[in-house]
């Protein structure tokens, strides 16, 4: 039940005609022809007269926006191939003629509170389901699941910022102000899937969740005709705001509806709910018969007394969607907002669009409202040297794949002909009101900026600030007035007006895991960022050192300076958002200067301490961080996240060696610009562990681009996009790789130029921390029960000792620990063989696995998956002798096992087995250390093995020691004089240990 079941209602075949198919650039070229004949008619020289101008609510489509239900969604985002695909979609509609203005929700809703929970707790439910379906089967999760990729909003405004498309973001109430923003600059219409702007009965209404571009270069979606909608209900357009209300929002709740709903029969219990066709139909005809559209006369009928608490909800609900309509929309259109965070706040109108990102950023320096929303960091020399870094990060990038699209021209079906009377009829004198309100803004402060009125048009209970329970410190004017100017038009993190104007914030579930098996809750681990980011907004420091003046001066009156106290709401198990979490301002650590100071001064060391500022919340404040030939420009940002990361683990062990690897080598990884590798490259297995540190990453991404919003930005925008530094597919790739690879050098596939910028940038990341790195689980699969080992098997080793499997699973010479755990592994194959019993008869039967730690001879094949030697495996006819029933296979090796004392056993392919003279094994062992030292000495000395940095006692020990035979441990693999075993049928391959370098 609620306002949503009319967009159910709208979306089924109820309604003949309801819905119609269309080709949004179709009708944008016919648009654009018609009105072209029209200007020369007229002598209209407007700029973008003739252009289907639409809004879009991108909370709507965010899935679309993404590119489509991927199934790398759930690796950390593709956002090289986002970007592509908007590149893609912004040039097709540019080609037509369509232009675009693009809502993201940054308001902080109060009186939404409990919609925004309940739908929070819808996706915590999809993410355990994500999580589940991962961690059983390996596999990308089905698209029912899809869940927005942590910092999709965020990447999205930088992305269309990019493209020079128009990027808002809501104040007070999304829904007001989007049609809002439509109504006032005369906008054809709206994209969007919600019910409530279907109440507000736009100019047009187009579907979001259709929206498609295909290969055919169409832009394919459907058109929701109102009109006949309102016709099969047979209401009048103007009781449509008294249906919606009738239906339950957040206004006039379900429950407040109740009795309403029993007294037509209208069941809401879900044993046997009224179908959402027949409760639309029941009250439309309810509203149909209404004698009055008098609010009196319906909370009459509704309620049966005036009097009732319930008639002022819904003359509120009523009025609400009143004012989205066009005749309330001018009837109640208010007047300046008197707050002080809207003093200058201006209805102008979209900027003009750019094709391209201009190489010398043009600015309108008079313009009042341009500079308001300036940081003092935006200076036309900082853009155009961060484009110019930009443009060297992105020289390597290969272009998707272009989709082929049609040439303009008129090759409309019989609809568009009746699809483009009303758009010229909305554009005839549209622009004659907005086209002189239209600014040129520089790329670099928004090409697509544009300022859209907070309308306010919700009643004054409706549009009420929360009561607060924090006392939070006055923020001044200008601050006010610029945090104001730059939320509206997306150029700033939006939890910051939030914080400023509200004190609250609400943080989204994550993909991550309910229980925190892996590591503690994401919002947890980067609560300290904020504490300091909540400390430089309401000028902590400034405060404290005011205080302290006062007392050291004698003051009579006592300066207090409480404490700075944000509402965050965060889902935990034992606090499912019901409840605020009350959290501290905490300073952090030097004479930062004033808010004031950050954002608007222009000396050169107000730019040092912005910077400074910003690796302070990130715990980066070091030399090499800043060092571009240890970091590069663009890497910055990903730097510091990572710094934190392992900071962090100081109290928690959160990264191993391999997976730090993972995210460097990724970064420095040519594959990374290559969006049709991405888009071809293929994941065998799909990790829980991987997706929640690519979501990890991502939360602190976004978490560092509020504290550089807090700070002044003294990072250029474009120097934070994400596609210059992650992929979450790659990401997962190169994980994979690292969990196989022996040192870094086969990580990055022999390229040693690129080792030297993985081991610079994980120096500048190290530097001045003991790096604390997790441990790796035992790798047991599901299912599979492990013996524990026993003295018999001598395998217990001290801690920190290399172990018995690390060789199999990695493929390396010594080791320090068991590799992690990669979701489906197969159980490690014991060295010594095995035999397969069914029923107490032996079926099969497998030999031994030379590929042990320690052991030069042999060495597995280079390249085969995970690193080790495939078993040989015999069928149980293929031995010389048969096996009595009820044999146990644990007492007999079928080779002599590593350490024991017992026989060997003839196997296939072996002449003869001599017991090996006390001689030969000394033999053995030189010629085993000489051939070791041989190979260790041609690998660099800057490249880690990682086999024997696993451990973090043994680290720096296991660097230089060379790996020591067993004695015993080639008694079996020896004949004739010491000279090597021969290759029989039941071998394994021998290898010979070859060092590469390229």
């Amino acid at each position: 039940m609620g306002i949503q079941d009319l967009q159910i209602f709208l979306d089924s075949n109820c309604v003949q005609g309801g819905s119609v198919p269309i080709d949004l650039l179709k009708i944008a070229r016919v648009v654009a022809q018609k009105s072209q004949r029209n200007r020369v008619i007229k002598g209209q020289q407007l700029h973008n007269f003739g252009k289907l101008r639409l809004v879009l609510d991108g909370e709507c489509c965010l899935d679309r926006l993404y590119g489509g239900f991927f199934s790398d969604w759930a690796c950390g985002g593709q956002w090289n191939r986002m970007l592509q695909f908007l590149a893609v979609l912004i040039q097709a509609m540019e080609m037509s003629g369509l232009e675009i203005a693009v809502f993201f929700n940054g308001c902080f809703e109060p009186l939404r509170r409990a919609d925004w929970v309940q739908h929070q707790l819808l996706m915590r439910a999809k993410v355990n389901n994500v999580l589940k379906h991962i961690t059983t089967k390996g596999t990308p999760p089905p698209k029912i699941w899809w869940t927005p990729p942590v910092c999709l909003r965020t990447s999205l405004r930088m992305a269309l910022r990019h493209l020079n498309v128009t990027v808002l973001c809501s104040m007070d109430d999304h829904h007001q102000e989007v049609i809002a923003y439509c109504r006032e600059n005369n906008y054809n219409g709206l994209i969007a899937d919600d019910a409530e702007y279907a109440a507000f009965d736009p100019p047009r209404y187009f579907s979001s969740e259709q929206l498609k571009l295909t290969y055919k270069g169409s832009l394919d979606t459907k058109e929701y005709m109102l009109s006949e909608f309102t016709k099969a209900l047979n209401i009048p357009s103007d009781r449509l705001c008294i249906l919606a209300a009738l239906l339950g929002n957040y206004i006039l709740t379900e429950s407040d509806l109740a009795d309403f709903y029993k007294n037509n029969n209208i069941s809401t219990n879900m044993l046997n709910k009224t179908s959402v066709e027949q409760m639309i139909k029941t009250i439309a005809n309810f509203v149909r018969e209404l004698s009055s559209v008098e609010l009196d006369v319906v909370s009459q009928k509704v309620f049966g007394s005036t009097s009732d608490p319930r008639c002022s909800k819904l003359r509120q609900s009523v009025q609400y969607y009143l004012n989205g309509t066009k005749e309330g929309f001018l009837h109640y259109k208010p007047v300046k907002p008197t707050k002080v965070h809207k003093l200058d706040s201006k209805p102008s109108s979209q900027a003009q669009s750019q094709s391209n990102l201009s190489d010398t950023p043009s600015a309108s320096e008079g313009d009042s409202n341009l500079e308001t929303s300036r940081f003092a960091s935006e200076t036309l020399e900082s853009e155009r040297e961060s484009l110019n870094a930009y443009k060297q990060a992105t020289a390597n990038a290969k272009a998707a794949p272009q989709i082929v699209i049609d040439p303009p021209g008129l090759q409309g079906h019989g609809d568009s002909d009746r699809d483009v009377i009303r758009t010229e009829e909305e554009q005839s004198d549209g622009h004659a009101i907005n086209g002189t309100h239209n600014l040129l803004i520089s790329s670099s402060s928004s090409s697509s900026s544009s300022s859209a009125t907070s309308p306010s048009h919700a009643t004054a209970d409706s549009a009420r600030q929360p009561e607060k329970t924090t006392n939070i410190p006055i923020t001044s004017p200008e601050v006010m007035r610029t945090a104001s100017e730059r939320h509206q038009k997306g150029l700033m993190s939006p939890y910051i007006y939030q914080i400023l104007i509200a004190g609250e914030i609400k943080l989204p579930v994550l993909l991550e895991d309910e229980n925190h098996r892996e590591f503690p809750s994401i919002h947890v681990i980067y609560r300290p960022i904020r504490q300091m980011v909540y400390a430089i907004l309401f000028n902590l420091h400034h405060r404290m050192y005011l205080a302290t003046k006062s007392k050291e001066k004698g003051d009579s009156e006592k300066v207090e300076v409480p404490d700075v106290i944000i509402k965050e709401w965060v889902w935990s198990k034992s606090n499912p958002y019901q409840t605020p979490e009350l959290v501290k301002a905490e300073q952090i650590g030097w004479g930062v200067p004033t808010i004031q100071r950050l954002w608007f001064g222009t000396v050169i060391d107000d730019k040092r301490r912005r910077l400074r500022g910003f690796l302070t919340c990130m715990r980066s404040d070091t030399p090499l961080i800043l060092n571009t030939s240890y970091v590069p420009q663009h890497l910055l940002v990903m730097a510091c996240v990572l710094r934190y990361i392992m900071s962090f683990s100081d109290k928690i062990k959160i990264l191993r060696r391999q997976e730090l690897d993972a995210f460097i080598a990724q970064a420095f990884s040519p594959e990374l610009m290559n969006a049709q590798y991405l888009q071809d490259l293929q994941l065998p297995l799909v990790t829980s562990r991987g997706v929640q540190l690519a979501t990890l990453f991502m939360a602190g991404v976004e978490t560092a681009l509020l504290a550089n919003d807090a700070c002044g930005a003294p990072i250029p925008w474009l120097m934070c996009c994400p596609w210059l530094y992650f992929d979450g597919k790659l990401f997962h790739h190169t994980l994979a790789r690292a969990t196989i690879a022996k040192n870094l050098l086969e990580l990055c596939s022999g390229h040693i130029d690129r080792v030297v910028k993985v081991e610079r940038m994980r120096k500048a990341i190290l530097e001045g921390i003991t790096p604390m790195f997790a441990r790796p689980p035992l790798p047991v699969a599901p299912g599979i029960r492990v013996s524990v080992p026993t003295a018999a098997h001598q395998n217990i080793l001290p801690a920190g000792c290399p172990t018995i499997n690390e060789g199999l699973m990695r493929g390396g010479r010594g080791s320090g620990a068991i590799p992690p755990q990669r979701g489906l592994m197969r159980r490690p194959i014991p060295s010594r063989g095995g035999q397969l019993e069914i029923a107490g008869v032996v079926v099969g039967q497998w030999g031994p696995n030379y590929g042990q730690p320690g052991r030069p001879l042999p060495q597995p094949l280079q390249g085969h998956p995970r690193g080790r030697i495939p078993p040989q495996v015999t069928s149980i006819g293929g031995l010389k002798y048969s096996l009595p029933r009820g044999f146990n296979p644990i007492n007999r090796p079928t080779f002599q096992t590593r350490g024991t004392n017992r026989a060997p056993i003839a196997g296939r392919g072996k002449k003869t087995q001599m017991k090996v003279t006390g001689k030969k094994k000394t033999a053995i062992k030189k010629t085993t250390e000489k051939k070791d030292g041989r190979s260790r000495a041609t690998i660099a000395d800057e490249i880690t093995d990682y086999n024997e940095t696993e451990s973090d006692d043994a680290a720096r020990a296991l660097l230089t020691k060379d790996a020591v035979p067993i004695p015993g441990q080639f008694d079996d693999a020896v004949e004739n004089g010491g000279k090597g075993m021969e290759k029989g049928q039941g071998d394994a391959p021998l290898v010979a240990p070859v060092a590469t370098e390229s």
